[in-house]
């Protein structure tokens, strides 16, 4: 039986479909693998500012040494040329609110030999900081006021300082009304905790580079990660005696020096420093006194 034309070259031109089909398949371009976001690791913050490095050269005197103050040292670093902890030459010197440092101040330092005789756990407290430490001997020691007439400088050219050590300046007036920097709930509450420890602030639930926000207006004091434990430290003070510190933070957006307003986003949080969860570690001090932020800014 015969089948007609159009019938008889129906399979070849199926074949030819199919095969059609398969070229225009192939030519299609690849479909890529999915991309993993790759997140560059962050470096550490850079410090605001370089500190002098210390000379050890201390005149000998009766009961110690003293140490004339130069441009550009810090309490701290000349705590630690000496291998002395920097609360004790605070204490033993008499220095006050706000403890910054003049050139020509003469501090007391104890002697070789006093050094020599300290236990192996006070060598270790010369060269471990607190956010205390950071308050009251961080500061870059300033001109001071009034120079002697025979060394004065001509007027128009203000007394020589090194490039970005600049004191900051001195905030009058009352405490702001501080505000809290997260809104997330309170992970460790301000006060003693099991093991002798002591939570000298309030740690803050909070999303991974989430905005941390500035307390209340105030002049940046400290940018960095000297201190282990709290990993990116900011530290703030404020008119009236306070300082707000703020911890763990992943990023640092804001440098030693810069006034900021209540509000400001002045960093990120993160988990770094002695912390697994992302978290803000948040204190208020009056002065050198930590003081419960709940009492002062009010419940969550």
């Amino acid at each position: 039986m015969m089948l007609p034309r159009s019938l008889r070259c129906l399979p070849l031109l199926l074949l030819l479909a199919a095969l059609a089909a398969c070229v225009s398949a192939d030519r299609r371009a690849p479909v890529p693998p999915a991309r993993v976001a790759v997140v560059a690791p962050r470096p550490p913050p850079k410090p605001a500012w370089q500190a002098r490095r210390v000379v050890t050269d201390a005149i000998a005197v009766a009961g110690g040494r003293l140490h004339i103050v130069k441009p550009g040292e810090t309490g701290i670093a000349i705590a630690r040329a000496y291998g002395v902890e920097w609360r004790k030459v605070a204490a033993a010197n008499g220095l006050n609110p706000p403890y910054t440092l003049e050139v020509g101040t003469r501090l007391l330092l104890p002697s070789v030999s006093q050094v020599a005789a300290m236990s192996v756990e006070d060598r270790a407290r010369a060269f471990s900081l607190q956010i205390d430490d950071i308050i009251t001997g961080g500061e870059p020691a300033a001109a001071r006021s009034a120079v002697p007439k025979a060394r004065a400088r001509p007027a128009q050219q203000p007394p020589l300082r090194p490039a970005g050590v600049a004191p900051l300046p001195v905030l009058a007036g009352d405490a702001p009304r501080f505000a809290w920097p997260v809104e997330g709930r309170i992970l460790s509450g301000f006060g003693a905790k099991p093991g002798g420890r002591f939570n000298d602030g309030v740690n803050l639930k909070a999303s991974a580079g989430a905005p941390v926000r500035a307390a209340g207006d105030g002049v940046v004091a400290y940018a960095g990660d000297a201190i282990p434990g709290f990993g990116n430290l900011l530290l703030v003070k404020h008119a009236g005696g306070w300082v707000s510190a703020y911890g763990h933070n992943d990023a640092l957006l804001v440098t030693r020096g810069a006034r900021i307003a209540r509000g400001d986003i002045i960093a990120r949080a993160g988990a770094t420093g002695s912390v697994t969860e992302a978290q803000l570690h948040f204190e208020l001090r009056k002065g050198r006194t930590p003081v419960d932020p709940v009492k002062v800014i009010g419940g969550r």
